[in-house]
């Protein structure tokens, strides 16, 4: 694959890849129902070096707020979590090729897991999250807020 199909491919995944699962899921889901995207904290401040991933990530956050302002009047919740540095398989991989990744000074000492990650995506798809549309939830031990 050539460098320029690169960023074609992962904004295909990231983004139209959201796009089509939501589409393909509003006709049948239930009003009053739920949807959670799935960005990075690097939709909110740069730091992955790949303009395409970021820029991504920030249209994650645009195609929320549009699909959450399509669906309202069914009550239909749409949020985004945004997970961190995560000690995953893929965040391993990523640290190998940017070993500083793994040196970030995260404010709680660690990287997240994925259990925390679907722990957020769990509580903004459950009813204890009712009143919560349009948001999105960043899940990276206060990486983007504090440093």
């Amino acid at each position: 694959m050539g460098t320029q199909d690169q960023p074609r491919q992962l904004l295909s995944v990231n983004l139209r890849g959201a796009m089509l699962v939501a589409g393909a899921a509003l006709p049948v889901l239930d009003d009053g129902g739920s949807i959670v995207f799935v960005s990075s904290v690097a939709g909110i401040k740069p730091g992955s070096r790949f303009p395409a991933y970021d820029s991504s990530k920030v249209a994650i956050g645009g195609l929320m707020r549009h699909v959450a302002l399509e669906v309202e009047r069914r009550r239909i919740r749409v949020n985004v979590v945004a997970p961190g540095l995560m000690d995953t398989s893929l965040g391993r991989i990523a640290s190998v090729g940017r070993p500083s990744r793994a040196r970030t000074p995260v404010p709680l000492g660690r990287q997240g897991t994925g259990w925390e990650t679907a722990y957020a995506a769990l509580f903004l798809l459950s009813g204890e999250a009712a009143y919560i549309t349009g948001q999105t939830l960043v899940v990276d031990g206060g990486l983007t807020s504090l440093r």
